[in-house]
Parts: C-alpha cells; sequence; structure tokens
C-alpha cells in the first residue's frame, strides 16, 4: 500500500494538504447537501450522494489516493450527466485529482498506517 504514495508531507506543505483536503471534503458535503434538500430524482442525488461519501475518506485522509480519483471520476460524471453550473464539479473534480497525484500529507490516518516507520534504539 505504501507505493500508493509518493511521501508524506509534513510542515507547512502537509499543513497546505490537511487545508486542501479539509475544503474539498467540506465542499463535497455541502453539494451533497444541497442536493438533498432540492430534488428527489435518482439520476441527480447518486453523483452526489457519492461524493458525499468519499469526503469522508477525504476529511480524513484514508485511502486518500483511490478516494481522490474517485471524486475526480464521479465529478467529472455529474459534469456530463446534470446539466448546469458545471465551474463547481469542475473545480471539485481538479481538487480530487490533485489529491489523488500529491498525497494525503502527514497530518492524515494514512500517514498513521502507510507512513514510514521509525526503529526505536
Amino acid at each position: 500500500m505504501q507505493r500508493l504514495f509518493s511521501t508524506f508531507a509534513n510542515g507547512w506543505p502537509g499543513s497546505g494538504l490537511l487545508i486542501q483536503r479539509l475544503v474539498t471534503g467540506t465542499a463535497l458535503l455541502h453539494g451533497g447537501m444541497i442536493v438533498f434538500g432540492e430534488t428527489t430524482r435518482a439520476a441527480t442525488i447518486a453523483p452526489h450522494a457519492t461524493a458525499a461519501g468519499l469526503a469522508f475518506f477525504i476529511l480524513v485522509g484514508l485511502w486518500t489516493p483511490v478516494a481522490g480519483a474517485l471524486i475526480a471520476t464521479v465529478e467529472l460524471w455529474t459534469i456530463l450527466a446534470i446539466p448546469g453550473d458545471w465551474r463547481n464539479a469542475m473545480l471539485l473534480a481538479t481538487l480530487g485529482a490533485t489529491l489523488a497525484m500529491i498525497g494525503p500529507g502527514a497530518f492524515s490516518i494514512d500517514a498513521l498506517l502507510f507512513g514510514r516507520k521509525h526503529i526505536g534504539s
């Protein structure tokens, strides 16, 4: 599993990745809540419900490369399947793809589970 991650950035870069994960996850959850309140059509709810479920993984930093790639895919699905404002979905697809490429950072569950282990002396 460690091969999925290029590095677990700490310090300022790790803090930046934490902020990016929090913003992406919050935006996905917010979008899902808005759609649940506005419509009852399954074709409209499905991509947003999937993205809201993936937001949990991004927020805590669990399986970040997989969740980020799936978020990018779901948001591209949203652009193609649901007419309307595509800008938000494109932004979330970009954020998901960058998280998939960069990784979760040091402040994540992925770093605790799959990060480098130090052997004490």
